[in-house]
């Protein structure tokens, strides 16, 4: 198959070196903004070509040759580009090209998508895979075994679309589960984007507190630096992310904020068995986590 994959950071890069590594893409091309990733993409074999120009240069007419020959395109930008992007590609797509995006919100793709002709023909996804460096040298095979991929909307996608995209995720070696588009929001707003935005914060406390930077060099034990493993992220791609979610994220800020009052609180109380309660109360989602890692959680996993 020939494939096409727009943003070659981690997730894209990572995605078109498995398709290579397992054979499944016969001839893959790229685009991304960034000259020097898409330089860095080629040199590391994640493609075999640029599209439009050259590194860095891509317009509408390269978007129409880009497009002419290859029957699956990947689209894996920041969300707010995606969302302006993606229903330009759509608009140009052949009845036989299927085209799948990667983002972690879905609501605004799908609904800038919502009543195009070729709409069909477009699967949106979001594998819960990633970590917290970017870029295309940071892709590697292996990212995605034993990760969930999301299916959003999927009633809105035609069975050869999902056909593909699902292919895809089960060679990848993710499971995959379906789901509203507005529902998968507001649950990763909790248990994603709220996680990176506490790492930021931390992050942000720590370096304005403490001055010396071997202090917290010398001092910061191994909670700490798992904690804020996430404020490495890359701000161009979770400020976006952060914007197109903000409803929900604004009111599971407004739970957590709550959360870490009550801490206060019960500190400045002294009011030690109330923060056993909860702590102990908290330590149910290790038990959650295990359970995944042995495979225990039933999920609502689709057909293979």
């Amino acid at each position: 198959m020939k494939v096409g994959v727009i943003g070659l950071g981690l997730i894209g890069g990572s995605i078109a070196k498995e398709l290579k590594h397992r054979g499944f893409a016969t001839k893959i091309k790229g685009v991304d903004l960034n000259a020097a990733n898409a330089k860095a993409a080629l040199e590391l074999g994640l493609i075999d070509e640029f599209a439009g120009d050259g590194p860095g240069s891509f317009n509408l007419n390269d978007l129409i040759l880009f497009l002419e020959d290859i029957e699956l395109i990947i689209v894996a930008i920041p969300v707010d580009a995606a969302r302006k992007f993606v229903p330009e590609i759509l608009d140009h797509l052949s009845s036989k090209q299927v085209l799948m995006d990667v983002g972690s919100t879905k609501v605004g793709i799908c609904s800038a998508v919502s009543g195009r002709s070729n709409r069909k023909q477009f699967v949106a996804t979001h594998p819960i895979a990633g970590t917290e460096n970017s870029g295309p040298r940071a892709a590697h095979v292996g990212l995605f075994e034993g990760k969930i991929g999301i299916v959003c909307d999927a009633e809105e996608s035609s069975s050869e679309a999902l056909g593909i995209v699902q292919k895809i995720y089960n060679m990848l070696g993710m499971r995959i589960i379906r789901m509203d588009s507005a529902q998968h929001d507001q649950h990763i707003s909790y248990v994603s984007h709220l996680s990176h935005i506490s790492s930021f914060a931390l992050a942000l406390t720590v370096l304005d507190k403490e001055k010396d930077e071997r202090l917290i060099f010398n001092m910061a034990g191994s909670g700490f630096e798992s904690t804020v493993r996430l404020a490495k992220s890359s701000s161009e791609m979770w400020s976006p992310i952060f914007q197109q979610n903000k409803d929900f994220l604004a009111k599971a800020l407004d739970e957590y904020i709550e959360r870490l009052l009550a801490f206060k609180q019960d500190i400045l109380e002294k009011n030690d068995n109330s923060l056993k309660m909860m702590m102990l109360d908290a330590n149910r989602v290790r038990k959650i986590l295990d359970g995944q890692d042995k495979n225990e959680v039933k999920l609502d996993l689709i057909d293979e």
